[in-house]
């Protein structure tokens, strides 16, 4: 009878160091996060107006968590090389991906065989702003808003033209003529820089740019904006009018996120998410974002992710309707 309780005390004692050794294995490395530096990586070139924001977010958040966070950048081939480089990435929270989620959602779409799948293959973890595409003239065109514009481009026919250089502008631009029936010619640029002198010397009628472009080139009287995308006015650009009040029925609100690995451990999400929201209550990322022609945007997890999982639904239809040959 010794015996055995002997080896029943034994047997107990051996489970109980087990489980502590297994705990010991996973909780600590977890409960230590973040004990190593974290990378943000940039879709876009250092310099650019999306680098400008990621860094932003990564001073803030580097503040608000006592973490050293370093970005990357890793531009090219639609933004893919970024989200499949995070995607690849081990699942631990130190590879953060910031960017569009509309660019990426689009992507699922745009290209032939999509190198991973958004939703599957990434978490989106936490939102950073809402934002919209709009559509501007030379600061000197005599189309005061859209209702004008439209009217003139519907006199010019196929001889009107307009600048493109983004996948969202596209889709934006193509929206609106079709909605408005315009047989308005796109021409596509590299950059939105790139097509500012044609848009200003009359030789393009109008474009359609991103917000952080527009508003600066506003501020500085070499556009002038007619209208944004979004349904309602940008908090940031309360001033501009939307095209659905204009009589266009358009609602394209993009937004920004913060992606990881999938599987990266769920304590680790909550925390990433909370440093993100933080920041994002601050005044002056608040300013920041409006500056940019953004309203801040808070969300849990899981709201990230199922806004991911409808905007890549979404853009099927954009992708089709913008007439977006796949690559």
């Amino acid at each position: 009878m010794r015996k055995w309780l002997k080896k029943i005390a034994q047997a107990t004692a051996a489970m109980a160091m087990l489980a502590v050794a297994q705990v010991a294995h996973v909780t600590p490395a977890q409960a230590a996060y973040p004990d190593q530096t974290i990378t943000f990586v940039c879709a876009f070139p250092a310099g650019s107006g999306a680098d400008v924001l990621v860094r932003y977010f990564a001073d803030k958040v580097a503040k608000v968590s006592g973490a050293t966070i370093i970005v990357e950048n890793k531009p090219g081939a639609l933004s893919n090389i970024a989200a499949e480089y995070t995607a690849r990435s081990k699942p631990d929270g130190y590879t953060i991906f910031v960017h569009s989620g509309n660019s990426i959602a689009g992507n699922m779409w745009i290209m032939k065989k999509p190198p991973i799948n958004v939703v599957t293959d990434l978490m989106t973890i936490a939102t950073v702003n809402k934002q919209a595409f709009m559509i501007a003239v030379a600061p000197d065109s005599p189309y005061k808003d859209m209702k004008e514009l439209t009217a003139a481009m519907k006199e010019k026919g196929d001889g009107g033209s307009y600048a493109v250089n983004a996948t969202s502008g596209k889709v934006l631009a193509e929206v609106y003529k079709q909605t408005a029936g315009l047989d308005t010619v796109a021409v596509q640029y590299k950059t939105a820089a790139d097509s500012l002198n044609d848009i200003t010397s009359g030789a393009m009628d109008w474009g359609s740019y991103d917000p952080v472009f527009a508003l600066s080139q506003q501020r500085q009287n070499r556009l002038r904006i007619l209208g944004v995308g979004a349904a309602e006015r940008m908090k940031g650009a309360p001033d501009i009018p939307t095209l659905k009040e204009q009589g266009f029925d358009i609602d394209q609100l993009g937004w920004w996120g913060a992606m990881v690995a999938k599987g990266t451990p769920d304590d680790i999400v909550t925390k990433i998410n909370g440093w993100f929201n933080t920041v994002l209550a601050e005044p002056d990322t608040v300013k920041f974002l409006a500056d940019q022609g953004g309203d801040a945007y808070i969300t849990t997890p899981a709201e990230a992710q199922a806004l991911m999982a409808k905007t890549v639904d979404e853009w099927k239809e954009y992708v089709r309707i913008a007439q977006i040959p796949q690559q």
